[in-house]
């Protein structure tokens, strides 16, 4: 009986090409471009330069800004009142002022001040670019320092020397750290978005009345429809993995086979998600709205663009309630630290619980439902 309900789940599936289109082309598509996209670096900040001394020293400092690569020098400013202006229409992100005298404060002093004044609209590009700013004006002052003190041979003064070193993505590409993540939304997208809009058509159709004056027991019916959804999930991150070595030369430096043994457990639960959301759902509109709702909660919770750790207590809560966080850390660490089984354990265990809660919930409520 199982196996003549899942063969008929695969025909209906093959039958309708926008399945298929939603769950290998289109994830396919989204993985390529959402990583490509999605850059934590923030690049290309416009500012406005109103330099009022115009010695050697300030022109250094203007001109190693706008080689860095993170700064255009967008306008040259002859007034605050004209800076001002560029900030407040959104021309510029950043006002450089270097006041009068600033070489010679400088060299006679030892001291002098520059006044930055960002568009903090959105705080984090604001944060950076402060902070891009003052690392460039740091290293441009330690040079001029360099030049006016010299230290004798065997320099009494103490000195600390830092060597660092950057494990696992020593490049910073941000493509790397989001491919894994974005692969296992791609599985949440298969397993329950896929299953429970399914499961809402045929009860569009009017077959699951039929199905309920059948043999057929709820357990079998729901394996019917998690069974094959589950195969295409795990050929999806088969696809999904050649992607990322094609396109962006990631593969794992762990075991495939802890990569798929986690999946095999996470695409239960997410099919269970769906399930239950397909119960809740009269029609594909509502399952759709549900679904969008589960999957914003989930990207959000998930540590995918933002660290758990830097959330509020409750979110940090939430988000050990989230099935995607724990595979997010999974396909991160497999995948960019060579992790293995032993590491990730809690992980799988956590997983192991989802799917359970998840699927006997969907079977309590269809029995509810055919009942």
């Amino acid at each position: 009986m199982l196996r003549a309900l899942i063969k008929k789940e695969f025909s209906q599936i093959f039958r309708n090409p926008s399945i298929i289109r939603m769950m290998l082309a289109a994830p396919i598509i989204q993985l390529i471009i959402i990583p490509l996209a999605a850059d934590f670096e923030v690049k290309n900040i416009n500012i406005a330069v109103l330099d009022w001394d115009h010695s050697t020293y300030s022109e250094k400092i203007v001109n190693r800004m706008g080689a860095s690569g993170y700064f255009v020098i967008k306008e040259v400013a002859h007034s605050p009142e004209e800076a001002q202006a560029a900030l407040d229409h959104g021309t510029v992100d950043l006002v450089v002022e270097i006041p009068a005298r600033f070489e010679r404060e400088l060299v006679r002093e030892d001291e002098a001040k520059i006044f930055l004044r960002a568009d903090a609209v959105n705080g984090v590009k604001a944060g950076l670019a402060m902070n891009y700013s003052g690392q460039i004006i740091s290293q441009v002052n330690q040079e001029i320092r360099q030049d006016f003190v010299q230290f004798p041979r065997f320099s009494p003064v103490p000195t600390i020397d830092i060597s660092t070193r950057f494990w696992y993505n020593p490049d910073f590409n941000y493509r790397h750290y989001m491919a894994p993540g974005i692969l296992a939304l791609l599985l949440v997208m298969v397993g329950s978005m896929m299953c429970a809009l399914n499961i809402v058509r045929e009860r569009e159709i009017g077959t699951m009345e039929q199905m309920n004056v059948t043999p057929v027991k709820s357990y079998q019916f729901l394996l019917a429809k998690l069974i094959p959804f589950w195969i295409i999930g795990l050929v999806s991150l088969t696809i999904g993995l050649t992607v990322c070595y094609l396109v962006f030369g990631l593969y794992p430096l762990g075991s495939y086979l802890t990569i798929y043994l986690f999946a095999m457990v996470f695409l239960i639960a997410s099919l269970g998600i769906g399930q239950i959301v397909a119960s809740f759902s009269e029609n594909q509109q509502q399952a759709t709205l549900f679904s969008f709702f589960f999957m914003m909660m989930f990207v959000l919770l998930s540590g995918l663009y933002t660290s758990i750790e830097s959330m509020p207590d409750w979110a940090r809560y939430l988000a050990l309630a989230n099935p995607v966080s724990h595979f997010v850390d999974v396909m991160r660490s497999v995948m960019l630290k060579g992790s293995n089984f032993y590491d990730l354990q809690h992980r799988f265990w956590a997983l192991v619980g989802f799917a359970v809660l998840f699927n006997a919930i969907a079977v309590l409520n269809y029995r509810k439902r055919a009942g």
